[in-house]
């Protein structure tokens, strides 16, 4: 084979194998996540006691046997909390409409435990959908439960104050485990594609 017709074999040769993988590429659904941090080992939640959004007693075996995507929020949040709920309930009605099970809980957290009354935060989180937990309780068991998850709020001032916090959302798998994050701005086509791969590992 001369010289010129060994660079033309190579040249479709190459185009053959790019063809291929750009085919591949695009058929093929991505296995790595598009923005989920995914923790190497799992992080055991501590145990706690709070109240769900009903007034009845939890503590962290109110995550056991659920899928839980939880957000560390309060109800008189103007923006951020709002925003992130509504946007984790289109994110659960995707993962229906896509025949995905099970299907994640939403948990909102309250870091307002001083005017975030059960009655409270259950119609607050009613306007967000069905079946979603709400908590809150006394402040030092709620810290329990931020400082062992890395999660920050801190009270203002004033009797009209704001809470500064943490906006990550967690994921807690069914043995009542932080197995990965979103950090903000989470977006709704990131957590579609990835919340499956991170339930596919438990």
């Amino acid at each position: 084979m001369g010289p010129r017709n060994f660079l033309v074999a190579f040249i479709l040769g190459t185009a053959i194998v790019a063809g291929i993988w750009v085919s591949l590429s695009f058929r093929a659904p991505s296995t790595i996540p598009n923005s989920a941090t995914m923790l190497p080992a799992a992080i055991e939640l501590p145990q706690f006691s709070l109240l769900d959004q009903h007034g009845r007693a939890i503590g962290k075996d109110v995550f056991a046997g659920e899928w839980d995507l939880v957000f560390f929020g309060f109800t008189n949040c103007p923006d951020i909390c709002p925003l992130t709920l509504q946007l984790l309930s289109q994110v659960k009605v995707l993962l229906a409409d896509a025949g995905h099970q099970p299907l994640p809980r939403i948990v909102l957290v309250s870091v307002d435990p001083q005017r975030d009354t059960p009655a409270a935060i259950n119609s607050y989180i009613s306007y967000f959908g069905k079946d979603h937990l709400g908590i809150t309780g006394e402040l030092d068991e709620l810290r329990k439960l931020t400082s062992a998850l890395g999660i920050f709020f801190e009270k203002g001032d004033g009797d009209n104050y704001a809470v500064d916090h943490s906006t990550v959302v967690l994921v807690i798998d069914p043995r009542s485990r932080m197995s990965a994050l979103f950090s903000a701005p989470q977006r709704i086509d990131d957590l579609v594609h990835d919340l499956p791969l991170i339930m596919a590992r438990e």
